[in-house]
Formats: structure tokens, sequence, C-alpha cells
């Protein structure tokens, strides 16, 4: 990683800290937790005791005050650790970065300490089911009804729905303004009319809880409106620029890991008296790969450092966003296709590593969006 965000000497004991409780803590547990398709409670609990929620928060919520470099840090762990379903990343710096900026002061104490302690989970609700990634058309409604809003509608895909403790609502406050009627509302899990259907079925990404959430009636109060009402879409605009940050980290880092398990054993597998890694195929097509993913990781370095120092990428992310998510495809593609048989098999880790990253390029807006971002902002109207 780049030496000026990430090698300090706090920065090594932090990953270092961090490393040996993802080995002692999460690692150990994972075939338990994909299994039972969820990750209990508790492991939020004691990595809120060691200070690994919100680090960034300020100290009076709670927080350490810490650079979103220690938020890359985390990340990274966690996917090394084969912890690609602890969805603590959504919740520390995707949802609660919204409660945070756009909350009233009375809705940040009351949700942010517990943020960081682990006792309050937060989600975000934005993808409906006739929806996907166009914002602009979700038909969830919220009513001002006197001191209230009064909620109606459907999300689905929801990343930590179904044990998030308060979720950050897009919702269609004006639904004739089109993106200029969103608003965002903090929705409490026992909030009246709020229920939580099942926990979906995935492909992969099989211990994190992704659920559809439903709303009839549901009354909130007219306090938990997150800024001003109509301004949720540029909100959201903001705030998304981190979002596919983060998920380009789970791209490079999954690349990074896919490789490192189609070098290990193509060096050990032999077939017709050699190793398969001496095939000058093998050799070239891991070169290829070696090069994609020295690429990429030089490219979100850049990013990350742009990030931080508080530049605007939106087109740059959209990039990255799209070209990790197909990047990271292709590698566990090879990585597979290089274990043959053994590949296909859940007890070898390229396994699953090749059902968790299909999931890259379409979350947080799929790689046509991203795209289509990238186009117009070319100056293009596709």
């Amino acid at each position: 990683m780049d030496d000026m965000l990430f090698n300090t000497e706090e920065h090594r004991i932090f990953r270092e800290s961090f490393r040996k409780f993802v080995a002692r803590e999460i690692t150990p547990h994972v075939p338990e937790w994909e299994a039972n398709r969820a990750v209990p409670r508790s492991i939020w609990l004691k990595m809120g005791e060691e200070g690994y929620l919100c680090p960034w928060l300020p100290e009076e919520y709670g927080g350490l005050g810490l650079g979103f470099e220690y938020s890359v840090i985390i990340n990274e762990e966690l996917l090394r650790g084969n912890a690609f379903g602890v969805e603590v990343p959504l919740h520390s710096d995707v949802a609660t970065p919204y409660i945070y900026s756009f909350a009233s002061t009375e809705m940040k104490k009351r949700w942010l300490p517990g943020c960081t302690t682990g006792e309050v989970i937060t989600s975000i609700g934005l993808t409906e089911p006739n929806t996907g990634s166009d914002l602009a058309a979700i038909r969830t409604r919220a009513v001002k009804d006197g001191d209230s809003y009064v909620i109606n509608g459907q999300k689905t895909f929801i990343t930590n729905g179904y044990f998030a403790d308060v979720i950050v609502l897009a919702v269609k406050t004006d639904p004739d303004a089109g993106h200029r009627g969103i608003s965002l509302i903090l929705v409490d899990k026992d909030a009246p009319g709020f229920h939580r259907g099942r926990k979906l079925d995935k492909m992969g990404y099989h211990m994190q809880d992704t659920a559809e959430l439903f709303f009839e009636d549901c009354r909130v109060p007219a306090g938990n409106l997150l800024g001003e009402e109509g301004q949720g879409f540029t909100y959201m605009m903001e705030k998304l620029q981190q979002e596919r940050l983060e998920v380009s980290i789970k791209c490079q880092v999954l690349a990074e890991e896919a490789l490192k398990e189609a070098l290990n054993y193509v060096k050990v597998r032999e077939a017709f008296g050699k190793p398969i890694g001496n095939f000058q195929y093998t050799a070239f097509r891991l070169a290829d790969m070696a090069t994609e993913v020295e690429l990429g990781r030089t490219f979100l370095d850049s990013l990350i450092r742009d990030h931080i120092a508080g530049k605007n990428i939106v087109q740059r992310v959209s990039m990255a966003k799209y070209w990790l998510g197909e990047m990271v495809n292709r590698i566990a593609y090879q990585a597979v296709q290089m274990h043959g048989g053994y590949g296909y098999m859940e007890e070898y880790r390229v396994c699953k590593l090749y059902r968790d990253v299909r999931c890259l390029s379409i979350f947080a807006g799929t790689s046509e969006i991203m795209k289509l971002i990238i186009s117009r902002r070319l100056g293009l109207n596709p």
C-alpha cells in the first residue's frame, strides 16, 4: 500500500492487531456462519469493544477520530481472513456516514454511540424490486402527517437488512418531482408498520444477511428526516462515491487473494511430470493475471489517496468500480480453471472466492451504470 497512508508505525500496529483479531474471532467461525446464513451479533459487540467499528467518528460519539485509511485496513483484513459477509464496512463507511452528516443533533446522540459499540447495526435501503439502479424511480412513499411521516413501500437486496437496528431509507416525499422528490428518513427497527421479509438465498456472500423490507403505514417521527426534504438524491450522490470506493477495495483485495490461490496451486499440482505452472500457457496466463492485479492496486491506491485528500473522485471511482469489478471476476474465473475439478469443490478456498466475487460488478451500481456515468461525464449522452 501507499507509504504515506498505510506504512506508518501506527498503521502497522493497527493492521497487525486487527489481523490477529480476525484470525482469532472470525476466520475459524466462517464455515458455521455461512451455513447459518448469518453473522452473530456477538462479533459486532467484540469489534466494538476493540474500537473497530466506525473508527472515524469523533470521540464525542464514541469513535477514535481516525482517518479513512483505517477503514481501508479493516476492509482489507476482513477479506484476507475469509470474512466477506461480515459487513462492517457497509455499517461503518456507507450507512452510518449519512447519520453523521445529515441527522439532527438529537438523532446523532441517539444512534451514533451505539454504532461504535456494536449495539446498533445500520443499513441503507435504496433498491426496490422494480427499480434496481434507477434510484430516481423508487416508489416507496412517505407522507407527512402532523409530526410524523407515514411510509408505504418495499425494499429488496438490503445488506445488513435482517439484523439492522436503524435503516437509512430512501423515499419519495414528492412523487411528481422525479429525483428532486427523494428524501432520506431514519427508520427504527421497532417502528410500527415496519417488518422484514425473508433472508434472501444468494449465489454467494452466504453469511451476509441480505433481506427484503416492508413498510405498511409505517409511522416514524418527522425528526427522523435526514437533512431537508427533496435533497435525498443529492445526499446519495455525495455519499455513493465512498460506497463505490469501498466496493472497489473489495474487488482489488479478492483479486489479489484469487491470484495467490492460483499461484500456490500451480506450483504444487503436477501433470505430465512437472508442476502445471511450468507450462508456458499457464505461466503466461498468470503473468497476465498478475499484471491486471498490479494495475488495479496502483489505480486503487491513487484513488484512496485522492478521496482522503477530499478530491472529487466521482468519475474515477466509477471507472474503478466498473473495471475492478470485471477484473476480479476474470481473475477468479482463471484461478478456478487452473484448479481443474478441485476448483469446483467447496473445500477449496478458490471456489468460495469465485462465487462471492460475482456480486461485485452488480451491487453499488452495475458495470453498465458505471459506464453510463463515465460516458456522460465525458460529454456524451448515450
